[in-house]
C-alpha cells in the first residue's frame, strides 16, 4: 500500500527524479548546489531550504524500522519512503561537501523526524513527517482473517502469480496494470482498490515505464505479481464473474482491445474454468 508526498503528486515516482541535481549545478558552490528538503519533498518554511543531512535520513530510516509489521516500500509501486530519498540525497551532498557526516539539519533537529500509521478498513496508513510536515505517506494491508477454503480450488492470488511465473519479464503497461487492480478488487471482493495495493503498484509501474527510455530500467509483471497471494489483503477462488471483469478491463486498455496471451486476464480465465470443472466434478 505505499503513497508519497513527492512534489510531483500525479505520479509518486517522480519524487526520485528530483534527486539529480539541476542542469549547471556542477557549476555551484557546494552549499549552492545541495538538495535541499524542498527539491525532493511537498514541504514550506525554513525546511524547504534545509539541505538534507546524513543525520536526518539515519533518523527516518530508524524511524521506519520502528513501526511494527510494517515492511517499507522502496520507492515505487503506489508508495514513496521518505527515508530512501533521503539517503540518495544525503549521499550526495555528503559527496559535494555541502554537509559533513553526522550532520543534522538545524529544522529536523530542533522539531523531530516521527513516523505515525492510523488504522483503516483492511490496514494502516503510515506517514512520515521531518519538522512536522509529511515528507512520506503509503499504505500497508492487514493480514487477512482466516478463511476455510477449498483446497482444490485456485484463488485470484494464485493465477496472478502463475502470470508472473509466464510472463514475469515483460514491462508493465497500462493494460496489465488496469487488469491486476481489478483482479485484486474482485480478491477483497469490493469495488474499491485498497490504497497502495498490487493495483496502485501496478498502475505507478506502468507510469513509469511509459517514461522509461530503457527496457532494462522498466518494472516486469514479475515485480509486482510474485508472492502476490502475500501481497494481497484477501483472496479467493477465482470465478466466471472475475475472470469477466479483469478480461473487460484488460480490453478496455489495451491499443487492440484484446487480452494478452499469458496475461492477467488469461491467467483468471484459466483458474476460473478450471474451478467450474472441479465443482462439476464434485457434483
Amino acid at each position: 500500500m505505499a503513497q508519497a508526498q513527492p512534489r510531483r503528486e500525479e505520479d509518486p515516482l517522480q519524487g526520485q527524479e528530483d534527486l539529480q541535481p539541476d542542469q549547471g549545478q556542477e557549476d555551484l558552490q557546494p552549499e549552492q548546489a545541495a538538495i535541499r528538503y524542498g527539491h525532493v519533498f511537498a514541504v514550506t518554511g525554513d525546511l524547504a531550504g534545509q539541505p538534507i543531512a546524513p543525520r536526518d535520513a539515519a533518523a527516518m530510516r530508524s524511524a521506519e524500522d520502528s513501526v511494527p509489521g510494517v515492511q517499507v516500500p522502496e520507492g515505487a509501486g503506489g508508495g514513496f519512503s521518505a527515508a530512501t530519498a533521503m539517503e540518495t540525497a544525503a549521499a550526495y551532498n555528503q559527496a559535494i561537501g555541502a554537509v559533513v557526516p553526522g550532520q543534522a539539519s538545524d529544522v529536523a533537529a530542533a522539531r523531530g523526524i516521527t513516523v505515525t500509521q492510523t488504522a483503516v478498513p483492511g490496514g494502516r496508513i503510515i506517514t512520515e513527517f521531518v519538522a512536522g510536515q509529511v515528507v512520506g505517506q503509503y499504505s500497508v494491508a492487514d493480514p487477512a482473517p482466516a478463511v476455510e477454503e477449498d483446497a482444490s480450488k485456485i484463488t485470484i492470488g494464485e493465477a496472478l502469480e502463475a502470470t508472473a511465473r509466464a510472463g514475469g519479464g515483460r514491462p508493465i503497461d497500462r493494460a496489465d496494470a488496469e487488469a491486476i487492480r481489478a483482479a485484486e478488487m474482485s480478491a477483497h471482493g469490493t469495488d474499491v482498490a485498497m490504497p497502495g495495493g498490487l493495483g496502485d503498484q501496478a498502475r505507478a509501474a506502468a507510469r513509469a515505464n511509459a517514461q522509461a527510455t530503457r527496457d532494462g530500467d522498466k518494472v516486469k509483471i514479475g515485480d509486482v505479481l510474485s508472492d502476490a497471494t502475500a501481497k494481497l489483503a484477501g483472496d479467493k477462488a477465482a470465478g466466471t464473474e472475475d475472470a469477466t471483469r479483469v478480461i473487460q478491463a484488460e480490453t478496455f486498455h489495451d491499443a487492440e482491445a484484446r487480452a494478452r496471451a499469458g496475461g492477467v486476464g488469461a491467467a483468471v480465465t484459466t483458474a476460473a474454468r478450471l474451478n467450474e470443472d472441479n465443482n462439476l466434478g464434485d457434483a
